[in-house]
């Protein structure tokens, strides 16, 4: 199915040199390309005038910080937009605070196990840390800023924190990890959840959106389209992962193969949590039932 998907991969740029996607719109792509953030993590500058708001600082990199404060110039950098606080978006967030003295904002997280290292889908070890913005955001929360506005939309599903931000009076989004045009987004238990995940799509087809602007890759047009098409992706790899438990495929490590075909094995972890999310909704829904917490192996049988 994934060969199906209207995924769109081009995306020009340089790193470290501002590209401007639209009057007060720059974006900067950080050198932190991977198999799950692609290019890079992308870094937006919003504004014309002296006070500028940025979302998503990035990673820690020199070249990044440094293009980031060029690009400024002499306009001063009020507030830092978080889309989610996985570390490949928030690692450079502490340097930017320094050097600009900008409040933060975000919809603001609570840490699972606060204090304790755990290792992301990629394979990176972080802390398990909450993030309390000085500007909390909640859903329609209004962000304004110097000569522009935005309007927060809570997007669970990928990160239980995920905002998406729309720029008032125009058709653009920007889209974090949510929506993603080259690829689609990782759902990977215990912070990913699936249910969240379709609702929160389901929640961006009432929107008139014409373009997104993501946290990787380039700008995603024809929104509502590709919506419905990692929608349908979605239900139709669930009914694959069914009709594997039925077909006595019991443990994750057993579907994994059959779902994921010629799978890189760098992303076999990733691929394994992605389907423990869609079982931990099959769970929900009791069309399947787990012996135990649906990690690998633990036995799954269909209702």
């Amino acid at each position: 199915m994934a060969e199906e998907l209207p995924f769109r991969k081009e995306i020009d740029f340089a790193y470290g040199v501002p590209s401007e996607l639209m009057p007060g719109i720059r974006r900067i792509v950080a050198n932190n390309p991977s198999p799950f953030t692609y290019k890079g993590t992308n870094t937006y500058l919003l504004g014309q005038g002296s006070a500028l708001a940025l979302i998503d600082p990035g990673p820690t990199n020199d070249v990044h910080f440094d293009a980031i404060m060029k690009t400024a110039g002499d306009a001063r950098i009020t507030h830092v937009l978080i889309t989610h606080t996985h570390r490949d978006h928030t690692d450079g967030l502490e340097r930017v605070l320094t050097a600009t003295g900008a409040k933060t904002c975000g919809f603001g997280r609570v840490a699972i196990d606060r204090g304790t290292k755990r290792t992301s889908p990629s394979g990176s070890e972080f802390v398990d840390r909450d993030f309390k913005p000085d500007v909390v955001l909640t859903d329609g929360a209004r962000f304004e800023g110097d000569g522009f506005a935005l309007t927060a939309l809570h997007t669970p599903g990928h990160a239980p924190d995920h905002l998406c931000f729309a720029l008032e009076g125009t058709s653009i989004l920007f889209s974090g990890d949510h929506v993603m045009a080259w690829n689609t987004s990782v759902v990977a238990p215990p912070e990913g959840n699936m249910r969240d995940y379709m609702a929160s799509l389901e929640k961006l087809l009432d929107r008139n959106d014409n373009v997104y602007f993501p946290g990787h890759g380039g700008r995603a047009l024809q929104p509502q389209r590709l919506v419905k098409a990692y929608m349908l992706h979605r239900r139709m790899r669930e009914q694959s992962i069914l009709e594997c438990i039925r077909q006595d495929k019991t443990t994750i490590s057993d579907i994994v193969p059959v779902v994921y075909r010629d799978l890189d094995p760098r992303l076999v972890g990733a691929a394994s949590l992605s389907i423990a999310a869609h079982v931990e909704h099959l769970v929900a829904r009791g069309l399947v039932i787990s012996e135990g917490p649906v990690t690998n192996p633990t036995r799954l049988s269909a209702a």
